[in-house]
Order: C-alpha cells, then structure tokens, then sequence
C-alpha cells in the first residue's frame, strides 16, 4: 500500500488502541499528520482512498487517515455525526455492514468527534435493533460514545419521487439524514443488486432513509396494513424509475462520507441471495460520486450503465472521471475484480432503452 510508512498504523496498534479507550484516543490526536500534506485538489478534482490488507477494521481506519484532512473539513460546523449501515437481511452476515467495519469508523473518530456517535437504521423487512443484536453492533458500546436508533422512529418529511408513469408520488424520508447539521457518513459494501445493477454508498443512504410504519414487519404487513414506503422509490414494478429515483433524492440526501467495505464482497443475485468475493479493499471519499464511481470500476462495471452514476456525473455533482480523482493508497487497476452480475441483469439495464 503507497503510504507514508510513518502514518502505518497495523492491526496490534489499532487493537491496543481500541483497548485503551481514552489514552487510545490521546495517541491516535497525536499520530504523525505527513500523510496529510496533500497538494491542493483543483476545482473539479476529488480525493478518495483505496487499502487493501488483511484485516476488515484496520483497512477502513487506514482508508480514513489518507483522506483525514478532507473529513475534518467536511466535520467543521457539524453538531452531529451519524453512521448509516447497510442492513438487508438478519439471517446472514454477508448482506450486511461488518461491525469491524463500524469499529474502523468509530476508532478513526475517536479523537476528532467528542459527542455522542449516532448509528441509525432502517431495514426493509424487521427492526433495526434486530440487525444491532444479530450482527454484534452493542459491542462497540464498551469502547466507543455511540448510540443505536431506529430510523423509522424519528421524523420524516415528503419528498415526491416518480412511479412507471412518471407520476409523482409522495415518500417519507429521514428527516435526521437531511440535517444540515448532521454529518452523514454511509457504511456500504460493495454489492450487486436485483434492481439496481450495484448497491454502493448512495443507495444505502436513500433506501435507508425511505421510511416505513414503526414496528412493520413484511409477514404480516398485509393483515395489519402497516406501510413500507421503500419499494416506492423502486420506481415501479419494472424499477423503471429507480435511477432517477437515486438521483435526483440523492442530491439532497446523499452521505458526507462514503466508507465502501470490500474485504469480502457480494457478486451475483444480491443484496441477499448472492456469494462472497473475497476483495479485502476498502473504498473511502468525501465525494459520493467518486466513492461509487470507483466501486463500480473495482467490481468490473461499466459506470455508464448504473443510470443514477451516470447522472450525478453528468450533472457535475461529483467526479466520476478517474484521472480527475487522486485515490490515495492503492492503485485501482491492481484490484479490479469481475463480479458475476444479477441473473436479471438484462432487464436493469432497460433504462437505457426508454
């Protein structure tokens, strides 16, 4: 990895670290800060970080001391951080955010953000806490000033996304996602989909932020008549409106920080039915669009058929060309990988043809 040997920080320091909660935390303020003598980005450049090694937690941490610099700036002024994970599924681990990966977040923090940490949740089918329990998450309360919510418990507000007709149609979104005073950062996975081609950091942050009725559950959602408004930003039956779905909620809820965890990825009919990728990478941008665009080239897909990417790039609401991106670390075309794509993967690429 092509980093300041002095900045490395290896698993046994993070560990200690971890394991000596405040004094951990006064050394990790007074690690050496040469990695963040950077050159000035140009107006229409962006920076993003890409490790690889062999420990889930320590590669994330690293991935955030490249770009440390740029997070503190975005942090300036924030009242708030709040983590979103991505929670598909509770029956398997591979579906969901890594709690090592939470922990990298929440070690790289430690000296910068004294206020209590927020993780917030909300996942298509159960309950949040459900995913906290299953996944370890109420671990990190021992070492780490963090606290666990519901999503669907705070308040929301209507933002209009289209249908199959083109027909605006009203969706309660996390009212907490689009503070201006919050810091957002998106825990995502690399990941193929079912409706989307990919799932990377935006989606996890729309998709989460879509509400549904307290305590809904999708077994009985029928008898009870509980909502889920989720599947409505699908943009029909087809997804025939789900890239501009993204798109256009994503500029105004899109995430501060996109941490993209590789260490094993998911290829074939995810987000839940797919197979592990063991990449061992971990994508990391103050700039979403370049988070997702490098994800995208990692897991061997052309950015241009992911219709919601394509459209942030062309709208100029982040970088999506590469050799406008400084990626700090690792090169990309040393861990390009070929995922095997959704067996519905013809029909997500009709966008293209309406």
């Amino acid at each position: 990895m092509e980093q300041s040997q002095q900045n490395h920080l290896s698993r046994r320091g993070f560990l200690k670290l971890t394991g000596w909660g405040v004094v951990g935390g006064t050394v990790a303020m007074h690690l050496p800060k040469m990695v963040l003598a950077r050159q000035p980005l140009l107006a229409n450049q962006s920076r993003a970080a890409l490790t690889c090694g062999d420990s889930r937690a320590d590669n994330v941490y690293q991935a955030l001391k490249l770009i440390e610099e740029d997070i503190i700036k975005g942090l300036a002024g924030k009242k708030q951080v709040v983590i979103k994970p991505n929670i598909v599924e509770v029956n398997q681990q591979l579906t969901a955010t890594h709690a090592d990966c939470l922990e990298g977040i929440l070690e790289f923090l430690k000296p910068l953000v004294k206020e209590e940490i927020i993780v917030a949740e909300s996942p298509a089918g159960v309950s949040a806490a459900t995913g906290y329990d299953t996944f370890g998450y109420y671990r990190l309360q021992q070492n780490y000033n963090v606290r666990f919510i519901e999503l669907d418990e705070q308040p929301n507000e209507i933002i209009h996304v289209l249908d199959e007709h083109y027909m605006p149609q009203p969706v309660r979104f996390s009212r907490l996602l689009m503070d201006p005073d919050v810091y957002v950062i998106s825990s995502a996975m690399l990941k193929t989909h079912d409706r989307a081609i990919v799932t990377l950091s935006l989606k996890n942050i729309v998709f989460g932020a879509a509400a549904k009725d307290v305590g809904y559950n999708r077994r009985t959602a029928r008898e009870t008549g509980q909502r889920n408004d989720k599947p409505i930003v699908h943009g029909g039956r087809n997804n025939e409106g789900i890239h501009y779905n993204l798109f256009t909620v994503g500029k105004r809820l899109h995430p501060h920080l996109a941490v993209i965890d590789g260490f094993q990825g998911m290829e074939g009919n995810g987000p839940s039915q797919g197979t592990p990728v063991d990449h061992k990478v971990v994508i990391a941008s103050t700039d979403w669009v370049a988070a997702d665009r490098i994800g995208a080239e990692l897991m061997g897909f052309d950015y241009q058929k992911i219709g919601y990417i394509k459209f942030a790039v062309d709208a100029h609401v982040g970088q999506g060309n590469l050799s406008q991106i400084e990626v700090l670390g690792e090169q990309i075309e040393n861990h390009i990988r070929q995922y095997k794509p959704h067996d519905r993967i013809d029909s997500q690429y009709l966008w293209m043809e309406r």
